[in-house]
């Protein structure tokens, strides 16, 4: 089980990024400390601090021919990751 599952890229996470802070989303079981040692061994910078959030599922429906089905959608694990003065990730490099 890898603890980093994928970068988020978005608007709000890339704002963050002058700051030094990145956004990753992350397995459900873990913690601050196995966080930031995967992103010290995936990308090769030192972790200043971690910010885990959960994000609970919406709920959704939609109609069918035959009835309303309704559910909802996954719990989610987010962490902003904050790297060292002057380091910087490039989620890009590798494309």
């Amino acid at each position: 089980m890898s603890v980093l599952k994928r970068p988020i890229i978005t608007e709000k996470s890339q704002g963050l990024n002058s700051q030094g802070k990145y956004t990753f989303e992350v397995a459900m079981g873990s913690n601050k400390i196995q966080i930031a040692k995967a992103v010290e061994e995936m990308y090769g910078v030192t972790v200043a601090s971690v910010s885990t959030i959960r994000q609970f599922g919406k709920t959704k429906s939609r109609m069918t021919k035959s009835k309303v089905t309704s559910g909802r959608t996954s719990i989610t694990k987010k962490a902003v990751v904050t790297v060292g003065e002057g380091e910087l990730i490039d989620f890009y490099a590798d494309l």
